[in-house]
């Protein structure tokens, strides 16, 4: 039966991982890589973490199923730490919220129950967007279109162009927008922007399904989570998955939540039932270990302060890394304007530079990055930014 399977392309990213591993040179640099990176090139665990698993560890009895929809004291800090405690649609009791494995299975979810309301659902995603948003989002059946979004010659939003194909969208449409830190391209919407963009939403009957996987990376926690709260305070319908992989550091413990926030109560407790019965039939029981510390870091004041510390240095420091690899090209007089990188926020960014000059980053001076030239921000620091800075501006 198998011998009927054809062999894929390998996925991008992952494929220059492989050559990065594969690459003996000891002075090798890695931008291409999806994850934080300390200043030795370590994905660090928060002390918090630390802390909170040990407490979870401390105080847990059995290892017994918790329940479809996951850990309720995780649904319950997660919603308050999306929305702010004293949210419109948390009062009204329009939200509900179902723990999934990461946010790729909060997507998965999100897109079976978006099917199962509408057969015939369609999506907008952002050009570009995360690479793995549209093989989920198809695997699971969703129709799937793209807006305009990064305009490659300015480095910025095409935002008036983003609105003009919004204008042409019927009622019930589904878009995909990214909450801060667009991934690939770092260049996130303005609080004007994303009032403006509230404002057609509404009046086109626009459905937004947002992924929020940076949350608190971007700006502030509060800032970043300035275009979710308002849509959700404005708009009947809102959907909201959240991951934990970046901002707790959580990755392998596979931690996040997708948040439907309907026009009502009644409405929200129809959501919750059928995005419960979705998660059961796709993976049953989420896990509980990682969505546990999650919940007793939000739970407990001192780890809460912790984390938020924590989470502020990881911030400050990728935008100091944005303001340094920046200085690092001017000091060289670089031939084109890097300027851009650090207006951007997150992890990502395009350096703006062609396929074959990441090529030749790759094999001349063993630094690599994904071929459009997406580097993850994290991977420079201190110790290499004169070099990743002299190879860019020798390949121009």
């Amino acid at each position: 039966m198998f011998e009927t399977l054809k062999q894929l392309p390998v996925d991008a990213i992952l494929g220059i991982m492989a050559l990065y591993r594969e690459d003996q040179d000891s002075s090798k640099i890695d931008l291409s890589v999806g994850v934080y990176q300390d200043e030795n090139g370590n994905t660090p665990i928060f002390e918090s973490v630390r802390r909170g698993e040990q407490q979870v560890l401390a105080a847990q009895q059995t290892k017994s199923y918790v329940s479809i929809a996951g850990n309720a004291g995780f649904n319950a800090a997660l919603e308050r730490l999306l929305f702010g405690d004293e949210h419109p649609a948390l009062r009204d009791g329009r939200v509900s919220t179902v723990q999934t494995p990461g946010g790729s299975g909060g997507l998965c979810v999100a897109a079976h129950l978006l099917l199962r309301a509408q057969s015939d659902a369609r999506i907008w995603l952002s050009d570009p967007s995360w690479p793995n948003h549209m093989p989920l989002l198809q695997l699971a059946g969703l129709k799937l279109e793209q807006y305009f979004y990064y305009d490659y010659q300015n480095h910025c939003i095409g935002f008036d162009r983003m609105l003009a194909e919004f204008e042409k969208l019927d009622r019930g449409k589904i878009v995909l927008l990214h909450g801060c830190c667009h991934n690939p391209s770092g260049a996130d919407l303005s609080r004007e922007q994303w009032l403006e963009l509230t404002e057609l939403f509404e009046r086109r009957g626009i459905v937004p399904f947002i992924d929020f996987a940076y949350l608190g990376m971007g700006q502030g926690i509060d800032e970043d989570a300035f275009g979710v709260r308002l849509m959700a305070e404005r708009l009947p319908e809102v959907v909201i998955v959240t991951s934990c992989s970046k901002n707790f550091g959580l990755y392998r413990e596979r931690v996040g939540a997708v948040s439907i926030v309907s026009k009502d109560a009644q409405a929200a407790t129809l959501a919750l039932n059928n995005a419960s019965n979705i998660a059961r039939g796709i993976y049953s029981m989420p896990p509980d270990h990682g969505a546990a510390i999650v919940a007793e870091i939000l739970c407990d004041d001192e780890l809460r302060a912790l984390w938020i510390a924590e989470l502020s240095e990881m911030r400050d420091r990728l935008n100091d890394l944005r303001y340094l690899l920046v200085n690092k090209l001017l000091e060289r007089n670089a031939p084109y304007d890097f300027s851009f990188i650090a207006q951007e926020h997150g992890m990502f960014s395009f350096l703006g530079i062609g396929k074959e000059q990441v090529i030749r980053l790759r094999e001349e001076f063993h630094i690599y990055m994904v071929e459009s030239s997406r580097i993850n921000v994290a991977g420079v620091n201190q110790a290499n930014a004169d070099t990743v800075a002299d190879a860019i501006v020798a390949v121009l």
